[in-house]
């Protein structure tokens, strides 16, 4: 049945009503923590720089007559930097934000991201937050658990917190360290000998990070999260184009993931702010996205503009849909959208 059949949106209303009480809680909470709500535009420049981001395209013709290509937003993130630099220091926002290319029972091409930045404050801070943000949502739910499919995670219990070298060692029998170099740029033959020893299935074309992904998405993600929400940190420099690096080993970058029921919630950065070196990393993603795709988006000049004046900063990007869901226990992502798009065919 579609989503406006009667019967179906009555079955669905409990959870949709749970949605806005969730969404209330969490705005009150930042709100007491003096955060200021922000909206950043939708339509941006450039979508975001990752090699694997799609986006949706759209057209501005402008007063002289010119088609000029714009982007739906992947993500506030840019516009939210250059508030940054504008003098914000802690900001939140629930933002609607469009992803192509991406539909399953987790991922819906237009969705709700919460993200929320604070200057001149470490990312430990963020963790923080976002453990305090799930277990708000739990609360609202009046759930002591999360669940997803045949998985469960109590929110309220101490977080593991673990790195991405002991997960990959654990869960997939796989060394990390001794494949990056000093600059954090990842041996990729090595790793698919490695990855392939360990029963993966590795391409002929597979980059570096297409062989992480597969590993992580494999053999780490359905074991984060059980039981216990589950923080994921200290990434490769490779696999956070966004992120400042680790001050104690410049391999390692300051990315973390918060995962509950082997579900990916949220995403946080201690910032990267050296146009220089993020223009780099821009460069070399697209230049990854241009031989998988062949396609690439442009930079945008203004927020590598912005980095220079922005201050040192922790952001987050959680999926409040996915939260949702997980504290309501339902099914998928569109059992809390109000108006989700008709499933592919």
């Amino acid at each position: 049945m579609p989503w406006w059949n009667a019967q179906n949106h009555a079955d669905r209303r409990p959870l949709l009503a749970l949605r806005g009480r969730i969404k209330s809680g969490l705005r009150a909470w930042f709100e007491q923590d003096g955060f200021t709500e922000v909206e950043c535009g939708a339509l941006a420049a450039s979508p975001g720089n990752e090699a694997h981001l799609h986006a949706f395209a759209t057209s501005r013709i402008r007063a002289d007559g010119v088609a000029e290509t714009l982007y739906l937003h992947t993500s506030p993130e840019f516009a939210a930097k250059k508030l940054l630099a504008a003098g914000e220091t802690r900001i939140f926002e629930f933002a609607r934000v469009f992803r192509n290319r991406e539909r399953t029972r987790l991922h819906a091409p237009e969705f709700t991201m919460l993200e929320w930045y604070r200057a001149r404050e470490n990312v430990n801070r963020v963790m923080e937050d976002a453990l305090a943000l799930v277990r708000r949502a739990a609360e609202i739910a009046a759930s002591q658990t999360l669940r997803y499919r045949e998985r469960s995670c109590d929110p309220f219990a101490e977080a593991e917190r673990i790195s991405v070298a002991q997960a990959l060692r654990i869960h997939a029998g796989i060394e990390l360290m001794d494949m990056l170099n000093a600059e954090g740029r990842g041996d990729r033959d090595l790793f698919a000998t490695r990855a392939k020893r360990a029963g993966f299935q590795i391409a002929a074309d597979d980059g570096w990070s297409d062989i992480f992904s597969k590993v992580l998405t494999a053999a780490v993600e359905p074991r984060l999260g059980l039981d216990r929400l589950t923080l994921l940190t200290d990434y490769p420099r490779q696999e956070a184009a966004l992120a400042r690096p680790k001050p104690t080993d410049p391999r390692l970058s300051e990315r973390f993931e918060l995962y509950a029921c082997g579900v990916e919630l949220a995403n946080g950065f201690g910032e990267l702010t050296d146009p220089a070196e993020q223009r780099a990393r821009f460069v070399a993603e697209m230049d990854e996205k241009q031989r998988i795709y062949g396609e690439r988006y442009p930079l945008d000049e203004d927020f590598l503009a912005a980095l220079a004046q922005m201050p040192p900063a922790s952001g987050v990007a959680l999926g409040f849909d996915r939260l949702v869901m997980l504290a309501a226990g339902a099914p998928g992502i569109d059992d809390v959208l109000w108006t989700p798009l008709p499933p592919d065919p």
